[in-house]
């Protein structure tokens, strides 16, 4: 019998193939193609997750996050910005999707072609935020932002729509909770990104 810990809180199914069955990366990516209808997710220890489509007002908050940092990624320039839909190999070897994600553009253009375009590439963002919805455990999503940490992540945000909470975390720190906040300052890992959140909500 495995000793390892069961997953008892996801918002999708949980499809548990380890050890009957071992995918590699390349296997999982062509998983995910042969199956583009569906939202696929990859535990460390290779558990797949597949998530249901977002709620209408899940849909448009996570549309007005992506268009509000959009502007800045395009005006900063010193980053790469990525939407809900891509995947990332953290070193743990999860695959995860985070609602946004941002990378420095030295660690993004380091990457081979073949690591960008056919592949779920091989690295944590530096930035990732994680947008709860109301099928989501609260700590379900916190989890998956304490893993993006664990895994390289510089800064991370947990917004949570439903108690009006921010969760901030920083490599290295105590997470950070705020009640309602109006906007949030990004910096020093996004100098200049605010977030005006009575947009969001």
């Amino acid at each position: 019998m495995s000793n390892r810990v069961t997953i008892t809180a996801t918002p999708g199914v949980v499809l548990r193939l380890s050890p009957v069955i071992e995918m590699s990366e390349r296997q999982f990516a062509e998983l995910c193609y042969l199956n583009r209808d569906l939202r696929i997710e990859r535990t460390k220890e290779g558990d797949l997750i597949i998530m249901p489509p977002a709620f209408s007002e899940t849909g448009r908050q996570n549309f007005k996050l992506t268009q509000l940092f959009g502007n800045w990624v395009d005006a900063d320039g010193t980053g790469v910005g990525f939407d809900s839909s891509t995947g990332f190999t953290l070193p743990n070897r999860a695959v995860r999707s985070p609602d946004l994600a941002w990378v420095r553009r030295p660690r993004w253009e380091a990457l081979t072609q073949e690591q960008r375009e056919e592949a779920f590439s091989p690295l944590c963002p530096d930035f990732v935020l994680e947008l709860r919805s109301r099928s989501d455990p609260l700590r379900y999503v916190q989890a998956k932002m304490q893993e993006y940490m664990e895994n390289g992540a510089q800064l991370g945000w947990l917004l949570d729509p439903l108690e009006k909470k921010v969760y901030i975390y920083r490599l290295g720190a105590t997470v950070e909770v705020l009640d309602n906040p109006s906007t949030l300052s990004g910096g020093p890992e996004l100098p200049g990104f605010v977030l005006p959140l009575r947009e969001v909500w």
